[in-house]
């Protein structure tokens, strides 16, 4: 499919998961995803269920579950919304989805020597 010469594909898009499969699994997620993730091992640490906590922040539980899986991209307000049904902040939740992304960048930056078990010696360096 050829592109129109003002358009442009996004990286990350349905046409460049197709085309690069052996390249899927390293590329980094979305925020919506990993603040999908971050909601539901909040839920699920609190023992609620998806239409619990989507009853104290005023959301239907369909709607909750696609963001849970990454699949919507819900506002500020709604995200917030959630954070207070789940006992924390805008603040404390963007915190974790952001020390989240830190991490897998962390790892996929690592070279493909390193272990990534743990198993193997560690060595930090810090730049001057």
């Amino acid at each position: 499919m050829t592109e129109h010469p003002r358009l442009h594909s996004i990286p990350g898009g349905r046409d460049e998961q197709r085309r690069q499969p052996e390249q899927q699994s390293e590329r980094e997620p979305l925020w919506r995803e990993v603040l999908g993730q971050q909601l539901r091992t909040l839920r699920q640490d609190q023992r609620d269920t998806i239409a619990e906590t989507a009853g104290r922040a005023g959301v239907s539980p369909q709607y909750l579950s696609e963001v849970e899986r990454g699949r919507k991209e819900p506002s500020s307000e709604m995200i917030a919304a959630l954070a207070g049904a789940l006992g924390t902040t805008l603040g404390g939740l963007t915190e974790q989805v952001a020390d989240e992304l830190r991490a897998h960048r962390r790892l996929t930056l690592l070279p493909r020597s390193t272990p990534r078990s743990g198993t193997g010696p560690t060595m930090l360096a810090l730049a001057a």
